[in-house]
């Protein structure tokens, strides 16, 4: 049953009604609202004809259709949501992994130069070996 009264211009209305053709059945998941703020003024549903079956009809699918472009909507910003969640953890990811590509350049560095400098300290080390031994054959001569 759908009643009609006066209600101010700049009160939004809300109408809702129930799918199903008994009276005594009214649900919160079959109730739909007039107004959907997601939507242009021109996407509105109209209110329909009370009279005509094909109205109701019309009006019924066109806020079928309203609720499923909200729940659209809706998911539309959750995933971009996600998106920009997951798009934060690879730069994180991305940052880490060039930290490491780095310490593991720097790494590679350290022991190229390690190697050299105990190559060269045991260079060192045998040419001080020979010093020591013609300064001992020096002494022992003299």
């Amino acid at each position: 049953m759908i009643t009609t009264a006066r209600i101010p211009a700049d009160k939004p209305v809300r109408i809702s009604f129930s799918l199903n053709d008994s009276a005594d059945e009214r649900s919160a998941e079959n109730a739909f609202p007039l107004s959907f703020p997601d939507l242009d003024q021109q996407l509105q549903p109209l209110p329909p004809c009370n009279t005509s079956k094909e109205s109701m009809q019309v009006f019924k699918q066109h806020c079928k259709i309203a609720e499923e472009y909200h729940q659209v909507k809706r998911e539309i910003t959750l995933l971009e949501e996600r998106k920009k969640e997951l798009l934060a953890r690879l730069d994180q990811v991305e940052k880490e992994n060039f930290d490491t590509v780095h310490l593991a350049q720097e790494y590679e560095d350290l022991s190229k130069e390690n190697q050299s400098l105990s190559l060269a300290h045991s260079r060192c080390k045998e040419q001080l070996e020979k010093l020591r031994i013609q300064y001992q054959k020096r002494q022992g001569s003299s």
